[in-house]
């Protein structure tokens, strides 16, 4: 059995350990409650974009665009959303395995897929089993703006343009709600789910449908992946923030789990130095 000491110690770190959880616990709630906000602000964007581009690719026969036809696959592309750190309860594992599932089911070789990382875990996790990462981003901001992810989403795209795959899927946490994100699959290109459950606005253009969506559809497309952004980073502080208060929840209850067999075990001590006096003044007797 422990000594008294050793109970004693193990309970002062578990206090210590209780009191950097709590600490994480507000920060991530104090960082969630603004990523939610900005994710739930950024949905209107998303469908007026998403209705203005749709009204425009099927409301005029002249409309054509790269990143709207379907094309044979020889590539696939694979961006994964995931955070900088851990901490995060199952936030990142639930998606990488989800991916890599994916991948050894799709593809028999390396040739045919390439993985675009936006965060450290998710990059470190396909490069430490050598799989193809084409592109890279780390250390975004707990509030990312477009800045940050914007030369990644147009070379994400251009990849697209130019050839190197011939169609993307994007991998992300969805924000439901503080304690529940759901692991997202959502096909990003070619853009071939674009149309709105809403009745479609009539627009009046020049020079031409063609010219509008060569602009407009990238934009969209870039939109799309900051959007999945805004989620998964709302998704995060939330998996953390609940990560964090059952490791607090927990370390209470180790506590008193601790402090009833401290008491026990000084109890069992105190008995025993009592019944060894007794015993001595009975013997001296």
């Amino acid at each position: 059995m422990a000594s008294l000491r050793d109970i004693k110690s193990r309970i002062n770190s578990t206090k210590k350990t209780s009191q950097i959880t709590k600490a994480m616990q507000m920060v991530s709630a104090s960082k969630w409650s603004r990523a939610e906000s900005n994710a739930k602000a950024f949905v209107p964007y998303m469908e007026k974009i998403q209705e203005v581009v749709s009204s425009i690719a099927s409301g005029s026969t002249d409309a054509s665009h790269p990143m709207l036809a379907t094309r044979p696959v020889k590539k696939t592309g694979y961006l994964v959303i995931t955070s900088d750190r851990g901490l995060a309860g199952a936030y990142n594992s639930s998606v990488l395995r989800n991916v890599f599932q994916t991948i050894k089911k799709r593809h028999k070789s390396e040739d045919e897929y390439a993985v675009i990382a936006i965060g450290r875990v998710g990059r470190d996790f396909f490069v430490s089993r050598k799989m193809n990462v084409e592109l890279e981003i780390v250390g975004v901001s707990d509030q990312p703006s477009f800045t940050d992810i914007s030369e990644l989403a147009k070379s994400a795209v251009g990849l697209f343009s130019q050839g190197t795959y011939d169609e993307l899927y994007m991998y992300y946490n969805h924000y439901v709600s503080a304690i529940q994100q759901d692991v997202t699959e959502k096909k990003l290109l070619p853009l071939t789910d674009i149309a709105t459950s809403g009745k479609l606005t009539s627009y009046e253009f020049e020079p031409s449908a063609e010219d509008i969506l060569k602009v407009l559809l990238p934009q969209y497309a870039e939109s799309l992946i900051y959007g999945a952004l805004l989620d998964g980073k709302a998704s995060e502080h939330a998996a953390r923030m609940t990560a964090m208060k059952n490791a607090s929840d927990n370390a209470a209850d180790l506590i008193d789990s601790l402090s009833l067999v401290y008491n026990r075990a000084r109890q069992a001590a105190i008995t025993q130095e009592i019944t060894e006096i007794v015993g001595g003044v009975a013997a001296l007797e």
